[in-house]
């Protein structure tokens, strides 16, 4: 079993990442789970989403405590949140930035990818330039950076499950998948 945990901020859409994810390893013939935890529900407040990827019957019912995978939406949520707490020795961390990965300490005991998927949401016009919502780039990136989801059926989660913009989040997922390294 593989468990992932998202951080974001309320609007940036990581419990919508979160489903995708989900839905992406059902399209796979994995079992899945996918939750939501709120703190503070309003716009900007910290939000934490956990999805359970398994290709066998998944029985936990309870919050993710060590993960496999950590995605950052916002890197401002750095400062106040160990996004490392649990993580397994061989996890994964994929932050939202333009900082290298070198620049965190972290990197020297986990996988630390950093990928600007922010740019490429502004890019498709996804939120505002000021705030775009970069969590359809960010899959897509994980996807490319792990290979426990195919493009095909993200891209295929992504367009039956966003309402708003659809084309334009397949597109940047496609995106992000291509240019992730």
């Amino acid at each position: 079993m593989k468990e992932i945990i998202f951080y974001g901020r309320g609007g940036q859409g990581a419990v919508i990442a979160s489903r995708l994810l989900a839905a992406a390893a059902f399209k796979e013939g994995k079992s899945v789970q996918s939750f939501p935890f709120f703190g503070v529900e309003r716009r900007g407040a910290p939000v934490t989403a956990y999805t359970r990827l398994s290709d066998t019957k998944i029985r936990k019912r309870v919050p993710i405590k060590t993960p496999d995978y950590v995605i950052v939406l916002d890197p401002t949520l750095l400062e106040n949140i160990d996004v490392t707490k649990g993580l397994k020795k061989e996890g994964h961390i994929i932050i939202n930035t333009k900082v290298p990965q070198s620049n965190f300490p972290f990197s020297k005991r986990f996988k630390v990818f950093t990928f600007d998927a922010a740019a490429i949401a502004s890019k498709h016009k996804l939120g505002s330039k000021s705030a775009p919502i970069a969590n359809t780039s960010l899959l897509g990136a994980f996807s490319k950076f792990t290979g426990e989801i195919g493009i095909d059926s993200l891209t295929e989660s992504i367009a039956e499950g966003v309402a708003v913009k659809t084309e334009e989040n397949v597109k940047a997922a496609k995106e992000a998948y291509e240019k992730a390294r």
